[in-house]
């Protein structure tokens, strides 16, 4: 069985999104290449990083990283990636609303979860099978697995930008050792991995 992971870009102040998402602002008042522009502008020294990201057999992700739509589902919203997303998975969205899956191009399909991260996270590991699963995001659904001991490897992409106010990861995660087992910085980003303690203690990633 593979691994539950995230990889999650952060500001220098620890800010994963700002406010006020729209349909036109997916990380609302933020320029989205403070946090991004070592992904794309420098993919080549980032290239590791950045493809071990989709490196997974499924995904999970929470509502609002799959749009800014609030309540019950009023409208086709097929996410932000157009009709080819990135994820090339079964990506399982939490929501409270029920929804039917949207099949998309490449092997994306968007399954919605209504009961909560652990029925979406045991669906994951059905569809990856013996490979990792990813918690894609946002930094919410990534702080609940956090707080529930669900994740086994958080890897931060830390920006050089301060965004002073949004969503920050690890607020209410209870407090927790986590061992760092990678540094590596590069002219746009600093990427960290932790594992937390427990995992590190008993050679279990599970």
């Amino acid at each position: 069985m593979g691994i539950v992971y995230s990889d999650i870009a952060v500001s220098a102040d620890g800010y994963a999104t700002g406010r006020n998402q729209t349909e036109q602002a997916p990380f609302g008042d933020v320029d989205d290449r403070w946090l991004h522009a070592w992904m794309f502008d420098a993919y080549e020294e980032n290239k590791a990083e950045v493809d071990a990201i989709v490196d997974s057999g499924a995904t999970v992700m929470g509502r609002n990283m799959f749009g800014p739509l609030r309540g019950e589902w009023d409208r086709d919203w097929r996410g932000w990636w157009g009709p080819n997303p990135p994820y090339h998975n079964p990506v399982f969205v939490l929501t409270h609303h029920p929804h039917d899956p949207i099949e998309m191009e490449g092997g994306t399909t968007f399954h919605f979860v209504t009961d909560g991260i652990e029925a979406a996270l045991a669906r994951a590991r059905e569809a990856a099978g013996d490979r990792n699963v990813s918690v894609a995001g946002g930094p919410r659904t990534v702080n609940q697995f956090l707080a529930a001991g669900l994740l086994d490897e958080l890897r931060l992409h830390v920006t050089a930008c301060v965004i002073g106010a949004g969503e920050r990861v690890f607020d209410g995660v209870p407090a927790q050792r986590l061992e760092c087992v990678g540094v590596r910085a590069t002219s746009l980003v600093t990427h960290m991995t932790y594992r937390p303690l427990r995992a590190a203690q008993t050679g279990d990633p599970s």
